[in-house]
């Protein structure tokens, strides 16, 4: 989170006030997460008809068009587009660059490493028409380039795109980009709530930071948009096969595809260093060996010189991680993590055999990086859905790129809603949010287990359920808020259930599971004509001395004739597990001893303070600041050194303690002091 100045640009009446709305926070530095796979030749890409596009192209809107897009209004706010490029020069209409001040969004070009290719990815899957097709290929794209070299925007850029993109009366707007902060109360979040409210169908990326919950980052927290979480379409997954035992490869960025038809040795090559491998016989076989010392691109460079026929690295961490060579190298290299590359390890000290790789079908899971939910504060419920997010293929200046992110997910849901704007031009924005969450298919992980709602949200898209369905229920999702859950409480919730169409449709609820912990209150079974809609209350019952300090969720189970509608439902005991603290960034002023920080409190803190340390030693020097009481939401605020250190390079932590839990977060900070 980087600090600027107040906004000195004029960006005309209704972006002041969407910037009153927003509090005048300070600006975020926003920035994108993919992860480029080289495509050599565009194959079909399957992502587009996975979720059905094909499928229900043949069905008419109101003027007998086919539904491709036509007629519709697709914003993109992003690092810009390519609007030269073969497969999109039909769908480009106009834009606005909000970097250099200009009406050119063309892509940053020529500038090395910070030149960009996002945007134009983004809008081949919304409406490539050429070589490749995207899901709404006739649709009309208004580009506002808010994001320049590197990826890298401002609060006040994107504030302003969505400004302009209300303006233009975009039928739909997409936004594949975001910050690590999980808050209702961002920004760009409220900006895209406003948006939707002016008759907009905003649809956002949930973010990169998974598997961790608590993880959604702005705009994907926006209460009204459509926040869309990544999963994989039909993929091969090459796993390697040791006596008897699977392990799942993660193919590193640059390195050769894993088409190994042979069996081969696996020889342990510790840190992959050139003395390290001096002394084996590395040729023709596989070299498993240790994240650390040197890079990826060393590690795999000196086997590949050593004669190996592939390179394995394990993580030293227990976290998730995805590799990128910095230059291609035609042998295959993969990433395990720490405990299958340690046990892989024991394996071949152990028991000496061969290794073969097998490729496996993978589809429907859930992305290891796609953020999870649930929002702080308001508790509710993101991503809303789910969108292919893996390996995805799609135009980029000059040519063709796989990508994977949320930023992939996100368009596949734009275009789905372009669609659904064309065939229903009269449905408001959460109609479609709404249609196109009851008609998603819940997902489940490798062992069968249904992935929760703040992890799936409703699903994943289907294009032929939602076109098919005779319901709308809205909302789409239930959250009951928090509960203190030591004495019973009652909360009941209103939905609308909405026939949309021309037949009569008969309501029923499957039977909750029994549980210790809640009763349901559910309608009984009803009946609507054509077209016709009520409201209906969904009640919960909750009972006495519930754990503390926990998430409760699930879905209910709606049957609209032979429709299954799944309604995800949330609510929180107390203060769940939550940070405490959320963003921390510090830096001097020109007053020597004055330091000022920002810092963003998901919940507030019962005390907050900001400890100075000495970076050699960590040495303990004093408190910058120690509050009680903290307000929840962004901090900007000033302290005083209490007294005089020497120049140097320190460590700020700050602190936050909320219902018992302590969070905290640590800065390097440059102290120069007066000689």
């Amino acid at each position: 989170m980087k600090s600027k100045n107040k906004i000195t640009q004029n960006n005309g009446a209704q972006t002041q006030q969407l910037l009153n709305t927003c509090q005048l926070f300070p600006s975020y530095t926003y920035e994108l997460e993919v992860n480029p796979i080289k495509v050599k030749q565009l194959h079909k890409p399957n992502s587009i008809n996975y979720i059905g596009t094909d499928a229900i192209r043949h069905i008419k809107d109101k003027n007998g068009n086919r539904l491709t897009g036509k007629g519709i209004k697709v914003g993109i706010i992003d690092t810009g587009i390519d609007y030269n490029h073969v497969d999109l020069r039909k769908a480009y209409v106009k834009g606005f660059d909000f970097i250099d001040q200009d009406q050119d969004p063309m892509e940053t070009k020529g500038l090395g490493p910070l030149s960009t290719f996002h945007g134009t990815h983004v809008a081949g899957v919304i409406a490539a028409n050429g070589k490749m097709t995207g899901i709404a290929p006739d649709a009309e794209i208004y580009v506002y380039r808010a994001l320049g070299p590197g990826g890298i925007g401002t609060t006040e850029t994107i504030i302003t795109a969505i400004e302009q993109a209300m303006k233009d009366n975009v039928d739909i707007l997409n936004l594949s980009l975001g910050v690590s902060i999980n808050g209702p109360d961002l920004p760009t979040s409220l900006a895209l709530d406003k948006a939707v409210e002016s008759g907009i169908v905003a649809v956002t990326s949930n973010g990169n930071a998974g598997p961790e919950i608590w993880t959604v980052g702005s705009p994907g927290t926006s209460e009204r948009a459509i926040s869309v979480g990544a999963s994989t379409p039909e993929l091969e997954i090459p796993y390697l096969q040791y006596d008897r035992q699977l392990f799942r490869l993660k193919p590193i960025v640059g390195s050769a595809p894993w088409n190994l038809t042979r069996s081969y040795d696996i020889i342990d090559g510790k840190h992959g260093k050139k003395e390290d491998l001096a002394n084996l016989s590395v040729d023709g076989k596989i070299v498993l060996m240790k994240r650390g010392d040197i890079t990826f691109t060393e590690k795999v460079m000196n086997a590949k010189n050593q004669g190996a026929r592939a390179v394995l690295i394990f993580n030293n961490e227990d976290i998730e991680i995805t590799a990128q060579l910095e230059t291609e190298i035609d042998i295959p290299a993969a990433i395990l993590t720490k405990a299958e590359g340690e046990r892989l390890l024991r394996l071949i000290k152990d028991k000496q055999t061969l290794a073969k790789i097998i490729q496996k079908k993978e589809e429907d899971l859930l992305a290891d990086f796609s953020s999870r939910g649930p929002v702080t504060y308001t508790w509710d419920i993101k991503p809303d859905l789910l969108a292919p997010g893996v390996a995805i293929e799609s135009t980029v200046p000059g040519g063709y790129l796989a990508l994977q992110g949320t930023s992939m997910s996100a368009p596949h849901v734009a275009g789905a809603a372009a669609l659904l704007k064309q065939a229903n031009p009269d449905f408001s924005p959460a109609q479609i949010k709404a249609l196109l969450m009851n008609t998603s298919i819940l997902l489940q992980d490798e062992d069968s287990q249904t992935y929760k709602p703040f992890e799936q949200g409703a699903g994943r898209i289907d294009l032929v359920r939602a076109f098919h369905s005779n319901s709308i229920i809205q909302p789409a999702s239930l959250k009951y808020g928090k509960i203190s859950g030591s004495k019973f409480e009652e909360k009941t919730k209103l939905i609308t259930v909405e026939n949309i169409s021309d037949e009569p449709v008969h309501y029923t609820f499957s039977t909750p599971p029994r549980s210790d912990a809640i009763n349901w209150d559910l309608p009984m079974p009803f009946t609507l004509g054509p077209k016709q809609k009520t409201k209906i209350k969904i009640g919960l019952e909750v009972k006495d001395e519930h754990k503390q300090n926990q998430i409760f969720n699930g879905y209910l189970t709606m049957h609209a004739n032979s429709q299954t509608i799944q309604i995800p439902y949330l609510y929180v005991v107390n203060e769940p597990n939550y940070p405490r603290i959320m963003a921390f960034s510090l830096e001097t002023t020109k007053q020597t001893d004055v330091v000022k920080y920002e810092v963003y409190l998901p919940g507030g803190a019962d005390e907050f303070g900001i400890a100075l340390f000495e970076a050699d030693t960590f040495q303990f020097v004093e408190f910058l600041d120690v509050v009680k009481n903290m307000k929840r939401g962004l901090v900007t605020k000033k302290a005083k050194l209490k007294r005089k250190i020497h120049s140097g390079v320190y460590i700020a932590v700050a602190f936050a303690k909320k219902e018992g839990k302590e969070d905290y977060v640590e800065q390097v900070v440059e102290i120069n002091q007066p000689q």
